[in-house]
């Protein structure tokens, strides 16, 4: 890659944060819309967790390898809150096992 190409800590910084303030900005509007309409999807809850908990593990994993495989930078509060959200799903996915099995 051309050193001069390569975009700067503070431009990969930047591209960080837009992306993390998207993705809450999506998870809190598709949160409101879950609270309005609860009544309606309360059957539809359990699988709905199941495919975001999917989606968004596989999204993160393929960002992670896509920045690793361009030599991008490695900030520390992006790898930080990659390996939170990593603990955050697996303590999700249990606590849905449990009711689960609990039922």
């Amino acid at each position: 890659m051309n050193p001069s190409l390569a975009p700067r800590p503070a431009e990969v910084s930047r591209r960080k944060r837009a992306d993390l303030t998207s993705g809450v900005g999506a998870g809190v509007l598709g949160g409101g819309i879950a609270l309005l309409l609860a009544d309606y999807l309360r059957a539809y809850a359990i699988p709905l967790l199941l495919v975001g908990i999917l989606l968004h593990g596989w999204g993160m994993l393929d960002r992670h390898r896509l920045d690793a495989q361009a030599g991008t930078d490695t900030l520390r509060w992006s790898e930080a809150l990659y390996w939170v959200c990593w603990v955050a799903l697996f303590a999700l996915a249990l606590y849905i096992l449990a009711g689960a099995l609990g039922s």
